[in-house]
């Protein structure tokens, strides 16, 4: 395992602690599969449920999210320290030497895209969020038995995908919220899919995992 780069206080070693159980690399385990499956599953459901009560104010946030420049540096800076945590203590092999380099251009990075890069800002953010999410919740249920964990796969394949369109073309999210906006049909059958998929998916966590 690769030692922490900034030297043996406590807070690089809960870091690399952090990072060791959450990519299934610390020698007593890791993130188990159970947990995450509960934990996405009520996400959903309170999510989807929070839309079905309270669709207008659910609509108005889907519509004004993708120009928020607040959330925008929120979530940015989530995954910034997310970044940070990985690239301080993944293995990277025989590029361990450019390991300095990165953290040093990551934070200049995160400063200089906060100043530039302000459209769509939120979009890319969240896009960069769900492809760091993925890793993690991937990792805990590799090499599960259970034939129902592939339920997790499925959702975080598609947050792959739809992250790897944010971060690169973020104003897709604007045309697919406009489109999924413009019936009620179709708002109606993403949220109660929605419900219907974190039912099954806390369902199976509680009775399978």
């Amino acid at each position: 395992m690769p030692a922490p780069v900034f030297g043996s206080s406590a807070l690089p070693r809960m870091f690399k602690e952090l990072h060791d159980y959450l990519y299934h690399l610390a020698p007593t385990g890791g993130l188990p599969m159970k947990p995450v499956g509960i934990v996405l599953g009520l996400a959903l459901l309170a999510v989807h449920f929070w839309a079905l009560k309270n669709g207008e104010k659910a609509k108005a946030f889907l519509r004004a999210f993708p120009r928020h420049y607040g959330w925008g540096i929120l979530i940015l800076t989530i995954d910034f320290l997310w970044a940070m945590m990985v690239l301080s203590n993944m293995d990277m092999g025989e590029f361990f030497f450019l390991r300095k380099w990165f953290l040093t251009l990551v934070p200049i990075g995160y400063v200089l895209v906060l100043i530039y890069v302000k459209e769509f800002l939120s979009v890319r953010a969240l896009g960069s969020l769900m492809l760091l999410v993925a890793g993690p919740v991937l990792a805990s249920a590799f090499l599960q038995p259970q034939l129902t964990r592939l339920l997790l796969p499925i959702l975080v394949y598609a947050w792959i995908i739809s992250g790897m369109f944010f971060v690169g073309m973020p104003y897709l999210m604007r045309d697919w919220t406009s489109w999924l906006l413009a019936k009620e049909g179709r708002w109606s059958m993403a949220v109660f899919g929605g419900i219907a998929y974190g039912a099954a998916l806390l369902l199976l966590a509680v009775l399978t995992y």
